[in-house]
């Protein structure tokens, strides 16, 4: 698993015409397995962590943390990492890797709050707009920390943490997370307000309260937590992955389709799965998951993309490459990303009729794509690409399939299962 490669395997090719049927299974959540990776930092000793999804950035944060003086053993048949944290990790997060994911941010606050300094990298990760740390070093300050940046890296000391009451600007998912693991062992209570409440915070609450901490609030907009001592290495299970999930339904809903989706949630995607019943599909809730099913022309449907619960904007590009080849016309509000509309001009090269203004995107259906080269600029563009290249004439070929490796795991093989013609190379 690496990272950009000018091999053939890079490039996805998929053939049009397809109509998806059968079942998928959802495996652990990206966003939730890199930062539940990171949080491991706060325990000395052995935590592992279950429902691991195989894809490249499992191994990079494997590599992040090795250098941090962790024994990182990964066992990617069944789908876990058991990682040794030493009683005290290095403190620096080098930018040969950070660059490579934005979840190396995640680093911070427990190497802070555990060992007193952190030296990170700014990080790179999809190009896909500003995702400015502001929040994350004024509430890092406000507990008593002392951060600067020079050549690149961000410089944060602290004798000891101190709790305080922070409120964020925005519910920023990463702030939060860094706040929150920050917080568990400084002294005092620290009450977050504004909090993200996505999934994966949850996720990694629930990970910080298995280990010891003492967290109250969470998937609300007040998190509280009071400061512990130390926390004990514990056992987590990564929960199911809800873009992944969302990506196979608009893929059933775009190909009318007929697709089981194995550990797909339902209460984590009610945004997105009421807009593809706006859109004709019908779905049912099933004990493993749910199940989804298109009989018709998908009906156009417009979307305002806003911190969880509102619709994901990891699930736009999904929305647009729908909306591409549904009855009518969409609005389509970017309010989180304003890099997000980049792959627009690759979609436009498949024919879809798009109009962008500033963080809003006119689309107005076709009843078919044409099949054209096109390139990755990131993992949820890429994989949109692929569900528009599904639905076109002729051949699609998606140049820089890594971007899609990166958060999907077999993603080929998967479409495969599902009678699609999709390969690599």
């Amino acid at each position: 698993m690496s990272g950009k490669s000018d091999q053939k395997s890079d490039r996805f090719r998929v053939v049009g015409g397809a109509r998806l049927s059968g079942q998928v299974s959802v495996a652990g959540a990206k966003n939730s397995a890199l930062k539940l990776m990171a949080v491991s930092l706060l325990a000395p000793g052995k935590t592992t962590i279950t429902n691991l999804p195989k894809i490249a950035d499992v191994d990079f944060m494997a590599e992040l943390l090795n250098r941090l003086g962790c024994k990182v053993d990964i066992d990617h048949e069944k789908n876990l990492a058991i990682i040794d944290v030493p009683q005290t990790p290095a403190a620096r997060a080098d930018y040969d890797l950070v660059r490579k994911l934005r979840a190396s941010i995640n680093v911070l606050g427990p190497l802070l709050t555990r060992v007193g300094r952190a030296e990170v990298a700014l990080p790179g990760g999809d190009a896909i707009g500003s995702r400015g740390l502001d929040f994350h070093i004024q509430g890092l300050t406000d507990m008593g920390a002392q951060i600067h940046s020079e050549h690149g890296y961000i410089i944060a000391t602290a004798k000891k943490l101190t709790g305080c009451k922070i409120e964020l600007p925005f519910p920023s998912v990463g702030a939060t997370e860094n706040l929150m693991t920050a917080a568990v062992l400084a002294t005092g209570t620290t009450v977050i307000e504004n909090a993200a409440r996505e999934p994966d915070v949850v996720d990694i609450g629930e990970f910080l309260i298995s280990m010891g901490a003492k967290i109250s609030g969470l998937g609300t907009t007040t998190i509280e937590i009071v400061g512990v001592s130390e926390l004990k290495p514990t056992t987590h299970a990564t929960l199911p992955d809800r873009i992944v999930a969302g990506t196979w339904a608009f893929a059933a809903t775009m190909t009318l389709g007929d697709i089981q989706i194995i550990n797909g949630r339902t209460d984590h995607l009610e945004m997105p799965l009421e807009k593809l019943v706006d859109a004709g599909a019908i779905i049912t809730k099933e004990k493993t998951g749910f199940h989804i099913k298109m009989d018709r022309r998908p009906s156009s449907f417009d979307v305002a993309t806003l911190p969880y619960p509102g619709f994901p904007t990891d699930l736009q590009p999904m929305a647009i490459s729908l909306n591409a080849i549904a009855n009518g016309t969409a609005l389509i509000t970017e309010n989180v990303f304003e890099g997000r509309f980049m792959f627009v001009n690759e979609l436009l090269r498949l024919g879809a009729k798009v109009q962008v203004d500033g963080h809003h995107a006119a689309v107005t259906g076709i009843e078919k794509l044409s099949s054209a080269p096109v390139v990755a600029t990131d993992i949820r563009a890429g994989a949109a690409l692929v569900l528009a290249g599904l639905v076109s004439d002729g051949v699609t070929l998606i140049e820089d399939g890594y971007h899609i490796d990166r958060g999907y795991p077999d993603f080929a093989s998967e479409l495969q299962k599902l009678g699609a013609d999709v390969t690599r190379g």
